[in-house]
């Protein structure tokens, strides 16, 4: 019997709720990628639990569309806002003398309530836990961490949390859970990497882009010619897809379930999030008869796939069949399906005009209230602001993260207050009641 079958067992058929042979509750995170802001908010709405990015520097990613600082902060607000986790990227090796700058980059998000963050540089993890006390480290793949001894060490340097190497079975990611308690992280779905996790140095070496550097050139998926064989991608592997085995990941341990693709498009965000929160939430409600169903894992290979999918190295040790032989290329369906976008939280508002006194304005979000004035109405000389008037500026809320579904205006029928002060008070009201929602997140240095 495997040991994440034996675990299985141990359950007692109550489901992945139940307590571990170690006596811990296991936390189970949905981590979903986010290329860009757009990315961001079709991870949310598909039931991310956390999403991962990255910004103009020093992340993995560095061809990706990531994010600026300050559209950053403004991420870290939106998440918060819907109690999901948001985790920075800086996942490359780092230079000693760019150290200054990365203190600059990292101050305006922990500051912000940065979840979280994700590094290489065993040098940068020392700099954040000096600089950053309060911040989460989360040691990346590109670590290469593959041993509880390894986790171990990581343990003592502040880490709390461990993105394992790509190359393990579920058998070693159960062990290593075992024996060192700490967060595990792995990969559910995506790209697969033919070298050893953070090894890889063929990109620098052909073109003078270092993967360690956020620039690989991704030489794995060229043809070679095998020495007395044809032309082939032999170095191409197919993309990881774990929603057959899913149950067993959950068995062995792992915490956070990451799903690759901060190169990808909001469409294939959307859809691979939404249907492993599905199976997640399957899992997690106590279901013990798993199997997921094979439209699902069609639509999977559909969004996004390179020459079809494999369950990587949680089942095979080494087998051509990860291998894309024919062809790097990825297939997906012409029709990707509608997007989310941005969701809202919804507002009650109350607006009052009165000639003589300040216009105000109340929103409230469950317990969370807050009251804004703005000018001094006056007495109307021509027409005066009827109710519909100062609804339709009321319940205009933009690009703001929430949305009015209930305004009640209170008018003697008699004012006049300028368009555009309407407006000026709305957007004022509704940047402090973000906020306020959002004070409990904040720190300082």
């Amino acid at each position: 019997m495997t040991v994440e079958n034996d675990l299985v067992k141990k359950i007692n058929g109550s489901g992945f709720k139940a307590v571990s042979n170690d006596g811990l509750i296991f936390s189970r995170e949905l981590l979903s990628p986010a290329g860009d802001e757009e990315c961001l908010y079709e991870a949310v709405a598909a039931g991310a639990d956390a999403v991962y990015a990255g910004v103009e520097k020093f992340g993995a990613r560095a061809y990706a569309g990531n994010f600026s600082s300050e559209s950053f902060v403004r991420a870290l607000k939106y998440v918060h806002l819907f109690e999901k986790k948001l985790y920075l990227t800086l996942n490359t090796l780092i230079k000693e003398k760019e150290l200054a700058e990365l203190f600059d980059l990292i101050k305006p998000l922990y500051e912000a309530g940065l979840d979280g963050i994700i590094v290489q540089d065993l040098g940068v993890a020392a700099f954040v836990r000096e600089n950053f006390p309060d911040l989460h480290i989360h040691a990346s793949t590109q670590m290469s961490v593959n041993t509880p001894w390894g986790v171990k060490l990581l343990a003592k340097a502040g880490i709390s949390r461990v993105v394992l190497s790509r190359e393990l079975s579920l058998g070693e990611i159960k062990a290593i859970k075992d024996e060192t308690g700490m967060e595990l992280e792995c990969f559910i779905h995506g790209a697969m990497c033919y070298s050893y996790s953070g090894q890889c140095l063929m990109s620098s070496f052909f073109g003078g882009r270092s993967g360690n550097r956020g620039r690989c050139a991704g030489p794995c998926r060229h043809s070679y010619t095998p020495s007395g064989k044809k032309e082939s991608y032999i170095l191409c592997m197919k993309d990881l897809c774990t929603i057959d085995i899913l149950d067993r990941l959950f068995a062995a341990g792992i915490t956070s379930f990451k799903i690759e693709g901060r190169m990808k498009s909001p469409a294939y965000v959307a859809g691979v999030t939404r249907i492993y929160r599905r199976y997640m939430d399957m899992l997690l409600s106590g279901k013990t008869d798993y199997r997921a169903d094979p439209k699902d894992r069609d639509e999977l290979l559909a969004l996004y796939s390179r020459e079809g999918v494999n369950t990587g190295y949680y089942e095979c040790r080494n087998s051509l069949s990860m291998i894309a032989e024919e062809s790097p290329g990825y297939r997906r369906r012409d029709k990707e399906g509608s997007l989310s976008g941005m969701q809202k939280k919804k507002v009650r508002a109350v607006c009052t005009v009165r000639k003589g006194s300040p216009v105000s304005l109340t929103l409230a979000l469950k317990d969370t209230k807050i009251c804004r004035k703005g000018t001094v109405a006056q007495e109307a000389k021509n027409r005066a602001l009827s109710e519909e008037d100062i609804r339709k500026q009321i319940i205009k809320t933009g690009e703001s993260f929430f949305e009015v579904e209930e305004a009640v205006i209170d008018t003697d029928g008699a004012s006049f207050v300028p368009v555009s002060a309407l407006n000026d008070l709305r957007r004022r009201a509704l940047e402090e009641l973000l906020e306020k929602l959002d004070h409990g997140n904040k720190r300082s240095l």
